[in-house]
């Protein structure tokens, strides 16, 4: 894969939180791979296309839910279909996370005569995000509301990244120590993670899927539900440094002696802003002890649970930043939901990289300030192809 001036496509996204492809000018040969990300919720695609009009192609990233294993594997084999003109190589399907093994046999017998290697799902992450974070530019970000005109601001392209975290927040959350290319370990992770909310959620509220909750979140106020500082006090609890807004118990409020509760007694967006920041303060404390343990300084935060959306990135940020006393840095990623299978899409052959660190010809930034509550919105609203100044 020749990644030299690569960069997120100029075009224009459908439907809520799709994520846009990435520009690769100069790969002018077809691949011959496909790679597949199958996790306990979602089951992510990364595959290449060579563009009609111009020179090059473009990676795309595709998304199903896993209880739709099926309409996965359908997906695969018209792409695999259409490119059997295209090329004499042997076609491979690279597979990575649990659903590897899981449906190994029915990816096999479904797909004849495609190759179906297994890649581990750790090294595919730390390959992914590795290739993101030092090739793609504005692609990593911070998030903040605390600053008040731009929550929102890129990191530079940089091959000066280690050591470093990986929080993965998939169905449940996995936390890597990151020290080199190769160089990593599983120092901890958690059982509630996305599917714990997810599942919450639907068991809660009348929410159909994952984006109909997040979206649900943004209408709620949590107050209805959680239990705050201010409700016990009447203030801040000064001496503490607890501020009368901290949540005090989450779902505090739900219960009340000799009270039978319903699931009608309270609105599903504010059920849902309520396990939202359950589960994303429970995260960042975890993810600031872990990284106050090893002496780590960035921490990124993957997977398909954040979604650009504002009030998780917000939760993470603040948390990281309020128990590091602002030494921590939480960084976010335009793709981090695709980190697993494009690592098992690059695996398949070396990838040629710029012999020099990206230097930027637009000055361009997207005005975040705004709109700080639809960052994804903006994001892939803005109609301008991000490349590299190095003459090819």
């Amino acid at each position: 894969m020749n990644v030299i001036g690569a960069s997120v496509s100029e075009a224009a996204t459908f439907g809520s939180h799709e994520t846009r492809d990435i520009v690769l000018p100069n790969q002018t040969e077809h691949v011959s791979q496909i790679a597949v990300d199958i996790g306990g919720s979602l089951a992510k695609i990364v595959y290449f296309t060579s563009s009609a009009d111009r020179k090059g192609g473009r990676l795309h990233f595709k998304k199903f839910e896993t209880e739709k294993i099926d309409e996965c594997i359908d997906f695969i084999a018209d792409l695999v279909e259409d490119a059997r003109h295209l090329t004499l190589n042997e076609q491979v399907l690279k597979a990575t996370g649990g659903g590897a093994h899981l449906y190994y046999d029915k990816l096999s017998k479904r797909l004849p005569g495609i190759v179906v290697q297994k890649e581990d799902e750790m090294e595919c992450l730390i390959t992914g995000l590795n290739f993101f974070i030092t090739e793609i530019p504005y692609e990593a970000f911070t998030y903040t509301e605390q600053r008040d005109k731009n929550p929102m601001q890129f990191e530079e392209t940089t091959h000066n990244i280690y050591p470093y975290m990986l929080v993965n927040i998939g169905s449940g959350v996995s936390i890597l120590k990151v020290t080199g290319p190769d160089q990593f370990s599983r120092i901890s992770g958690t059982s509630l993670g996305g599917g714990t909310l997810w599942g919450l959620l639907s068991l809660l509220t009348d929410a159909h899927n994952f984006d109909d909750m997040l979206e649900m979140s943004q209408e709620g106020d949590n107050r209805n539900v959680d239990l705050m500082v201010g409700d016990i006090y009447g203030s801040d609890y000064g001496r503490l440094g607890l501020k009368s807004t901290r949540i005090a118990s989450s779902f505090g409020k739900v219960f009340k002696k000799g009270v039978r509760q319903s699931q009608g007694s309270f609105s599903s967006a504010d059920i849902s802003k309520s396990l939202l920041f359950m589960v994303s303060n429970n995260i960042g404390q975890i993810a600031y002890l872990n990284a106050k343990q090893h002496g780590l300084k960035r921490i990124y935060f993957g997977g398909f649970f954040i979604r650009g959306h504002p009030i998780t990135m917000n939760t993470l940020s603040y948390a990281i930043d309020f128990w590091s006393g602002g030494e921590m840095k939480a960084l976010f990623l335009r793709h981090e939901g695709h980190l697993g299978a494009t690592g098992a899409f690059l695996k398949h052959q070396p990838i040629k990289k710029a012999r020099h660190s990206f230097s930027f010809s637009e000055n361009f930034r997207p005005d975040t300030s705004a709109t700080p509550s639809g960052v994804y919105d903006v994001l892939e609203q803005t109609n301008v192809e991000l490349r590299s100044d190095d003459k090819i």
